[in-house]
């Protein structure tokens, strides 16, 4: 599967001009032959909103949830996309969402691990880790930016069957070793495809690195981005995978009766 990432910031605090800069970007995604296009964290409103996260959160199936269906429809693509969800009067979470190509919701992520003060502040940590859903064949698994730097957690989709996990994020300076290193760490040592999908710029007190990828389950990046607004496109293999899986058997030798320490 042909996948498309968006390394954007779009126009912070405008969800308008954002699901413009989505909808532009699935149309070039499409052309090239891509089947799904990722969006960054909270993508739709902006990373660094403080306060106005109350006033631009939505329901999981709000109007923008609309929108961002009709643009996969449009275009005959689906998306992931990063947003702040409204699930009650004062709860908010920092959520993704993967959208069909033909606009059905097919799976909803809360952020679990939220990154330091600002986040902490504003959302509600989510409590599922393992939100997956089918998508031509690959069984898709969500997560947001710091959740993957938890090995469990990767571990976990790993455990449950995930062929492609799909990380939107906000990775800030100076971490990008996490793009540069760790990401492509978790492909390998999960055996799954990972797609790492980040901002750009500066934001408030915040400075993005960019550096998007999509890793494989060797290890290699089969797409990076640099520090500049980009759309990249990188293939997610599945005979690629079943043949790594078949000669990288770390999920058969496991031995999870010695790990009980870690919970």
């Amino acid at each position: 599967m042909r996948t498309a990432l968006l390394q954007s910031s779009g126009l912070p605090g405008s969800v308008v001009e954002n699901l413009k800069v989505l909808d532009g970007a699935a149309r070039r995604a499409a052309a090239a032959g891509a089947g799904l296009l990722i969006a960054p964290e909270l993508f739709l409103t902006g990373y660094a909103i403080g306060a106005d996260v109350h006033r631009l959160a939505e329901p999981a199936d709000g109007d923008s949830a609309d929108e961002v269906a009709e643009i996969a429809g449009r275009h005959g693509l689906a998306v992931v996309y990063g947003y702040p969800e409204r699930a009650a009067a004062d709860t908010v979470f920092n959520a993704a969402q993967l959208i069909s190509a033909d606009g059905t919701r097919l799976a909803n992520y809360r952020k679990t691990h939220l990154f330091g003060r600002f986040e902490q502040e504003w959302f509600t940590p989510g409590d599922e880790p393992v939100v997956q859903a089918e998508l031509d064949g690959l069984r898709i698994g969500l997560m947001i930016c710091y959740d993957v730097e938890f090995p469990e957690n990767v571990r976990a989709h790993a455990v449950a069957g995930t062929d492609f996990l799909v990380v939107p994020t906000a990775q800030m300076h100076p971490f990008h070793f996490v793009a540069e290193s760790v990401v492509p760490v978790r492909a390998f040592e999960n055996q799954m495809y990972v797609a790492y999908v980040n901002r750009v710029g500066v934001e408030g007190e915040f400075e993005f690195v960019g550096l998007s990828a999509l890793a494989g389950p060797d290890g290699g990046a089969r797409a990076r981005a640099g520090r500049t607004e980009e759309l990249v496109l990188g293939d997610v293999d599945p005979a690629f995978l079943a043949a790594s899986r078949a000669a990288n058997p770390y999920l058969k030798d496991r031995r999870p009766g010695l790990y009980g320490s870690l919970v």
